[in-house]
């Protein structure tokens, strides 16, 4: 509360009128941005659309291992992605959920390009890239792993993946 002196100083001088609107302006400006870092992102929260229906959101990692492999069919390193995701399917399947996402491409596509192939892991699509941009996933193939819902791997999808995916499951 302020005094009278001080509420009938400010009355008569606009310039400390001004100043006081300006410092709590400044202030709800602070809160509000110390308000937003603070809060969880939901911007970065994503949904994937499962190619055989279901979808994957953030909540559905927080518990357990996912390994990802994230391609795309128009890149010329992910040609062989049925070949180098089903051995990882195999081996650590029963460890780990092993998905595989398809970086910022329509069912259509990834439908076409993965006509006649045995795909050994579920297939999600990743069309408007939010996944991939919340993790960072810069190279294609790539790989992520996480465990109870921390990143714990991510990078290239490398020649063998079985000696990186091992320091995590044993």
């Amino acid at each position: 509360m302020l005094s009278d002196r001080t509420e009938t100083t400010m009355s008569h001088n606009p310039s400390l009128r001004r100043s006081s609107r300006r410092t709590a302006l400044a202030l709800l400006l602070l809160a509000g941005l110390a308000a937003a870092i603070a809060a969880p992102a939901a911007a970065q929260d994503f949904s994937l659309q499962g190619l055989q229906g279901g979808r994957l959101v953030e909540s559905d990692l927080v518990r357990g291992t996912t390994i990802f492999v994230v391609w795309a069919s128009w890149s010329p390193r992910s040609r062989d992605i049925a070949n180098r995701i089903n051995p990882i399917a195999q081996r650590w399947g029963g460890q780990a959920r092993v998905v595989a996402v398809s970086f910022q491409e329509n069912r259509q596509a990834v439908e076409g390009f993965l006509s006649g192939k045995n795909f050994g892991a579920e297939v999600f699509l990743d069309e408007d890239g939010a996944f991939s941009k919340k993790y960072s996933v810069a190279t294609l193939p790539g790989l992520l792993i996480l465990q109870n819902g921390e990143v714990k791997y991510q990078g290239k999808l490398p020649d063998d993946p079985d000696r990186v995916i091992s320091e995590f499951l044993r």
